[in-house]
């Protein structure tokens, strides 16, 4: 029962989850980027997944898991999707202010989400979204034009972010809680070949890996964690709507911590993608109908 302190402590939690994994990983984004200046983009990257895989493997203690054919089909495509989807992302910001990064890279998901509805109102959440990309492309920020590179790299992040959501779901039904620990294992071992070539040997200094632990905490260990905790307890599309918020909380962290300064256009950029992807979201899931009905739609495709 819901009605009772206990209950409602449970109807949060996942609400919650998603919350402070929002918080965790944009914070932690925000010291990656002061990494960036000493092992590049995919050394952090590969420090991150690597530092995180084992945390995780030793918290769930994965070596009591068998290896089956099944786990691997699932463990796989997550782990491919979370590493590409990273390492992307990480190539974007150390390229283009995090907000404006975190923004293009939900474009992915919102595509996804949008343009398999038939329903003519959809269409204005795809305008809301155009305008909100228009206001984000190469114009100035700060007196400077966006980088095109790190626009692209954003945006193809954003086609792993959907399939990552995807494929968590997935990892999540059959490997349950320790999937972020085998998910995290193979993205590592995606990522180490190119943190290698960038950096070699310098990953490996003490005070990298000291940085890159706090790095794998933040953005990795904590909000991967619950992140599948919230997928394993949520409808998608309810977690669509909590993670939309991801983009703004990004700028608020670049603006605290970077000093990364956005003209007014470009806020309202970042508002108009959130604000599309909440009302897709909200609207596909009212037509779609019961959270149950939502999850046998979701596993059928």
């Amino acid at each position: 029962m819901t009605n009772t302190p206990n209950g409602l402590r449970y109807a949060l939690a996942p609400f919650g989850a998603v919350i402070v994994a929002m918080i965790a990983i944009t914070l932690g984004a925000t010291v990656a980027k002061k990494l960036f200046l000493v092992v590049g983009p995919a050394g952090t990257t590969a420090l991150r997944l690597t530092l995180a895989a084992f945390m995780l493997s030793v918290a769930f203690r994965i070596w009591r898991v068998p290896v089956t054919r099944t786990m691997l089909r699932a463990a796989v495509p997550y782990g491919a999707s979370l590493g590409a989807m990273n390492l992307l992302f990480y190539m974007a910001i150390a390229r283009i202010p995090l907000g404006i990064a975190l923004a293009f890279e939900f474009i992915g998901p919102l595509a996804v989400a949008t343009f398999s509805s038939r329903h003519l109102r959809d269409f204005g959440w795809i305008a809301l979204a155009v305008i909100g990309l228009r206001l984000l492309l190469p114009t100035q920020t700060d007196g400077h034009p966006l980088d095109p590179d790190g626009i692209a790299f954003a945006l193809v992040a954003g086609v792993f972010w959907g399939a990552y959501i995807i494929m968590g779901r997935r990892a999540g039904t059959v490997l349950g809680a320790e999937a972020p620990a085998f998910g995290m294992i193979v993205g590592a071992l995606l990522a180490i070949p190119f943190g290698i070539v960038e950096s070699g040997s310098g990953l490996l200094a003490p005070p990298v890996l000291g940085l890159a632990l706090v790095v794998a905490l933040l953005s990795s260990a904590i909000p991967y964690s619950l992140e599948m905790f919230a997928l394993r307890r949520l409808p998608t599309r309810t977690f669509g709507v909590l993670t939309s918020g991801e983009p703004a909380v990004g700028a608020v962290m670049g603006a605290l911590f970077l000093q990364e300064k956005l003209p007014l256009a470009k806020w309202l950029g970042i508002a108009g993608i959130v604000g599309a992807s909440i009302g897709t979201t909200i609207f596909s899931r009212s037509r779609r109908g019961t959270p149950d009905d939502e999850r046998e739609h979701f596993l059928e495709n």
